[in-house]
């Protein structure tokens, strides 16, 4: 056994003893030893309950023969740190979490280890530690939030962020906020709508790294504790057997994954977190697959921000398992990739069944018929840019307008609220990035404010940070290269003339080629947002976003 290193033998012995200062015995200590990486805390409402999901997972280890040991990870709410100097640290939190859980799984020689994740950054962040450590790993996430229900409608944390916007224009008052504010988010769990958490966890599935039902049964539900268990017990097995992520994370696992998040509209932050997760299993994963397997998959499942259902709903309709179902019927799933199951695809998807076609839609009646997310490129996203296609009003599809041009989200939140944007505006915010953030913040306020205020049929939102997965309209992001590396997107200008054409993937500037290039000649680069600390040391190594926002090697 891999523990053995640091357990077994004469020379061992001051090692055991210090096991044993913990209370662990020598029948403990003979046993396959199980790492669980939990980000259990009290500032994340994902968080807040993983506490009794490690318990759960630790019992299915002790029932399989194994001994569990469980570490620490820190953790970043979005939505908490959404729309101030916080959301500057929550992408640069992943690279943290991964080097975290690498660092306790090389220092402590696990025979196998389990992720306990539960929100954005966490989840792909374990799941890059997974990949450099290649010792058996399954991820038991903390599940989603239920819905919340206001004034005889469903609602979720997007409905507040759009409610801010109806203050601003009347439509609402601040007493009247409170009671959606009260009732939005109704308990623990990641945010109940296709965001980026629940976007990813479920993709974890796809993946093949969580059992069925990883990304959908409710944190509330039971079935999310017999889960962990069955997890706990399932990675002995999955030690005994040897099959390692190496086995599990293939090229074919990425496409899946892929085919599954343009299948159910997920977070156009998956284009990020997936290529990432990618890099560290040192598989291609560029951005134009994402727009290749667009092309050829329908859009089945309408969640929210774009249409009206919520995780509990995909859950209840036979979840991601009865999705990939529907997909792998039609030649778009590669059923021989391996699982923590222990065994391919093709075994495990005959168990699962549509169970509500109003949630998971047949093949042949999609929402739409390509995929949730697009990918453009021009002479303003050379490297490419990225929109949640499925949640942009038709009106929107194409669209041609003056930039107005803002160098912070704060600077365009401003001009929002204080009715200074037009019906027919992009707004341009840049210097937002991986680097000139630093961080590339979330900017689900801008989006919000815009939708709450009816504008998103009449709006556009451009800009090399990132949009929440909550976000809905014609926002796009992620352009590349970013303002702080000198791309296109620095040099636009107060009154420029841009069209978005998503049913033929550009993103133009309607400056000359020679314009452009004397601009950028003049361009110089702006003093940096944040000078010390992680996040300076940061923005120094991070590379665009194109390439899932990873470190240069």
């Amino acid at each position: 056994m891999r523990s053995d290193q640091m357990k077994k033998g004469i020379t061992r012995a001051p090692h055991r003893s210090l096991f044993k200062a913990m209370g662990y015995t020598d029948e403990e200590l003979s046993r396959p030893i199980i790492g669980i990486a939990s980000s259990a805390n009290e500032v994340i409402p994902g968080h807040i309950h993983l506490d009794k999901v490690v318990e759960a997972v630790k019992a299915g280890i002790r029932m399989a023969g194994g001994t569990p040991m469980t570490f620490s990870t820190i953790g970043i709410c979005d939505g908490i740190a959404m729309g101030h100097q916080g959301m500057k640290y929550s992408l640069g939190s992943r690279e943290l979490i991964a080097d975290s859980v690498e660092v306790m799984g090389m220092a402590y020689p696990f025979d196998g280890i389990v992720m306990v994740p539960n929100c954005d950054k966490i989840i792909p962040g374990m799941i890059m530690a997974a990949a450099r450590l290649n010792i058996p790993a399954i991820v038991v996430s903390g599940g989603p939030m239920l819905a919340g229900e206001c004034c005889g409608q469903t609602i979720d944390l997007i409905t507040v962020f759009e409610a801010v916007g109806k203050v601003s224009t009347g439509e609402l008052t601040e007493e009247g906020l409170k009671p959606y504010e009260d009732a939005a988010c109704p308990g623990a769990g990641s945010c109940s709508g296709m965001f980026t958490a629940n976007s990813m966890n479920a993709l974890t599935e796809a993946l093949g790294l969580a059992l069925p039902g990883g990304g959908t049964i409710p944190a509330v539900m039971a079935a999310r504790l017999r889960l962990a268990k069955k997890s706990g017990m399932q990675i002995v097995k999955l030690v005994e057997q040897g099959i390692t992520p190496d086995k599990i994370l293939t090229r074919s696992a990425f496409l899946n994954a892929v085919t599954v998040d343009m299948a159910f509209g997920g977070s156009t932050n998956t284009t990020l977190h997936l290529p990432a997760i990618a890099h560290e299993a040192v598989i291609p994963l560029p951005l134009d697959t994402f727009q290749e397997i667009s092309e050829k998959t329908p859009h089945l499942c309408n969640m929210s921000p774009g249409g009206p259902h919520h995780i509990e709903d995909l859950n209840r309709a036979g979840g991601i398992y009865a999705l990939m179902r529907t997909l792998h019927e039609h030649g778009l799933i590669d059923g021989s990739a391996l699982t923590v199951s222990g065994v391919p695809l093709n075994d495990l998807l005959p168990r699962h069944t549509v169970l509500d076609t109003s949630v998971i839609r047949p093949f042949d009646a999609p929402y739409h018929e390509t995929g949730g997310l697009a990918i453009l490129k021009g002479n303003l996203a050379p490297n490419g840019s990225v929109v949640k296609q499925s949640a942009v009003d038709p009106a929107m599809r194409h669209h041609t307008g003056p930039a107005r041009v803002f160098n912070s989200e704060e600077e365009a939140v401003e001009a929002i609220l204080g009715g200074k944007i037009q019906k027919g505006d992009v707004v341009v915010i840049r210097y937002e990035g991986p680097k000139g953030g630093p961080g590339m913040r979330e900017m689900l306020a801008p989006t919000s404010a815009i939708a709450g205020m009816g504008l998103d049929r009449d709006v556009a939102l451009l800009t090399d940070g990132r949009f929440s997965g909550g976000t809905r309209g014609a926002s796009i992001g992620h352009i590349s290269p970013e303002a702080a590396q000198g791309g296109p997107i620095a040099i636009v200008r107060e009154g420029d003339e841009i069209e978005i054409d998503i049913d033929n993937k550009t993103l133009t500037l309607h400056v000359s080629e020679s314009e452009i290039a004397e601009r950028l000649k003049a361009w110089q680069p702006p003093e940096p947002n944040i000078k010390t600390g992680y996040m300076a040391r940061y923005a120094r190594v991070v590379q665009s976003a194109d390439t899932g926002a990873v470190f240069r090697d």
